[in-house]
C-alpha cells in the first residue's frame, strides 16, 4: 500500500465535531512509508480531549485493520500561529468570564483546571480578579511565586496546576485598591513576565462583568476563546449576554456556556429543586449557536471543597463527575475550534511552527 491508498482509507474517518473527513479538513498533514515503519502526522491541538483522542485511536484501528499495525508511529504537526505573542509555549488560553458576580465563576474556573489537570493536561490558572483574588483560598495554595535570576514569575504549582494571584502578593485581609491603569499594568506583568511554559490550558479567572481587566486580557495575549458561567435565572443570563457581545466585539469565539447552581437534590428526601430555574444556559447557548459545555448543581460539596480548598472535580460524587464532563466538552471545544482554523489556515497557506509534542495514546 502506498501513501495515496493510505490518504483515501484515512479519508474514512469523519471528524467528530465538524462533520467532514480528517484528510479533506487537513488533520493529517503527512504521510510516509519508511520499510516496516508507517508515520502518520496529524495536526491536534487539545492535548487530552476526548475527541482528539478518539480521531488518534481511529487512526490507529483504520491502519491496523489495513495490515499496519506494525511500527505504526503518530506525529504532531506544526501548528498555526496562534500563540506567537508575549505566551508562546502557551497553546491554549481559556478566559472563564461572566456578566455579574456571584454565579460561581471562580469555583468553575479553579474545578475545570484541576479537572483538566487530572486528565494529564499540563495546566495554569491565573486569577485575574485582582479585587477579589479567590482562587488561592479554592484551590488551598499555601506558596507564594518566586522570581528568576531575570526576575520573571515562578508561580507554585499546587495539584498538578501551576497557579498565580495576586492574592499570593498581598495579606490575605488587605484590599488591593489600584485604579485602571494600575490593572491594566499589573495583569500584563504577570500574563507576560511569569515562567507558565509549557502549558497545554492557561485559565484565566477574569472579574465579571465587561471592564479594565478583560480589555487586557484580550489585548495583551492571543485568548484561544472564552467560557461564560451563569446561573438560570434571567438576570444571570441578561448580564451572560453583555458578556457574549464583548467577547463578539474583540474577535474572540466562545467556547461554550456553563449554567452553574442549576438543581439541588435534597439528601432527605431525593427530591430535586430547581432553585434559581432550569435551562437559561441552554437557551442562551442555542441563541448564540455556541456549544452548551454543561450544566452543574447546587451542592454543598461544592461550597465545603471550596472553603477547604480542596476542588471538588479531584473527587468521585456527582459534582466531581459534572466537572469532569465539563473539562472534556471544554477542551474538545478547543479542539474542534482549532482544527477549524487549522484547515482554514491551510487552504489560504498560511506557514505554522513546529510543535514536538508527543501524541497522547
Amino acid at each position: 500500500m502506498n501513501e495515496s491508498a493510505l490518504y483515501e482509507t484515512l479519508a474514512r474517518i469523519d471528524d467528530p465535531k465538524l462533520g467532514e473527513d480528517i484528510v479533506s479538513l487537513g488533520v493529517v498533514t503527512d504521510i510516509h512509508l519508511d520499510g516496516e515503519t508507517t508515520n502518520v502526522e496529524v495536526a491536534l491541538h487539545a492535548p487530552h480531549a476526548p475527541d482528539e483522542r478518539w480521531i488518534a485511536t481511529a487512526i490507529r484501528d483504520e491502519l491496523e485493520d489495513a495490515g499496519l499495525e506494525r511500527d505504526l508511529e503518530l506525529s504532531l504537526a506544526p501548528e498555526s500561529t496562534r500563540h506567537e505573542g508575549p505566551t508562546p509555549d502557551v497553546k491554549n488560553v481559556i478566559a472563564v468570564s461572566s456578566g455579574k458576580g456571584g454565579v460561581g465563576k471562580t469555583t468553575v474556573a479553579v474545578n475545570l483546571a484541576t479537572a483538566l489537570a487530572d486528565r494529564g493536561a499540563r495546566v495554569g490558572i491565573l486569577d485575574g480578579d485582582v479585587y477579589g483574588p479567590n482562587v488561592p483560598r479554592v484551590l488551598g495554595v499555601e506558596g507564594a511565586p518566586t522570581l528568576t535570576d531575570d526576575e520573571r514569575i515562578v508561580p507554585p504549582e499546587h495539584e498538578g496546576v501551576k497557579v498565580l494571584s495576586i492574592g499570593q502578593l498581598v495579606p490575605e485581609d488587605e484590599a488591593a485598591v489600584l485604579r485602571g491603569p494600575m490593572v491594566d499594568s499589573l495583569l500584563q506583568r504577570l500574563l507576560t513576565e511569569t515562567e507558565w511554559a509549557p502549558l497545554d490550558y492557561l485559565v484565566v479567572d477574569l472579574p465579571p462583568g465587561t471592564g479594565d481587566a478583560q480589555l487586557t486580557l484580550c489585548q495583551t495575549v492571543d485568548v484561544t476563546g472564552a467560557v461564560v458561567v451563569t446561573t438560570p435565572q434571567r438576570v444571570a443570563i441578561d448580564d451572560a449576554r453583555r458578556n457574549l457581545s464583548m467577547f463578539g466585539s474583540h474577535g474572540i469565539p466562545v467556547l461554550g456556556i456553563v449554567e452553574n447552581m442549576r438543581t439541588f437534590e435534597c439528601t432527605s428526601c431525593g427530591d430535586h429543586h430547581d432553585l434559581f430555574g432550569n435551562g437559561g444556559g441552554d437557551e442562551l447557548a442555542r441563541e448564540y449557536d455556541v456549544p452548551f459545555l454543561g450544566a452543574l448543581p447546587i451542592d454543598q460539596d461544592i461550597r465545603v471543597d471550596g472553603d477547604e480548598g480542596s476542588p471538588v472535580a479531584l473527587g468521585d460524587g456527582a459534582s466531581a463527575r459534572a466537572f469532569e464532563t465539563l473539562a472534556g466538552n471544554t477542551a474538545d471545544a478547543v479542539g474542534a475550534l482549532r482544527r477549524r482554523d487549522s484547515a482554514l489556515a491551510s487552504s489560504v497557506g498560511e506557514a505554522v511552527p513546529a510543535d514536538e509534542s508527543p501524541i497522547e495514546s
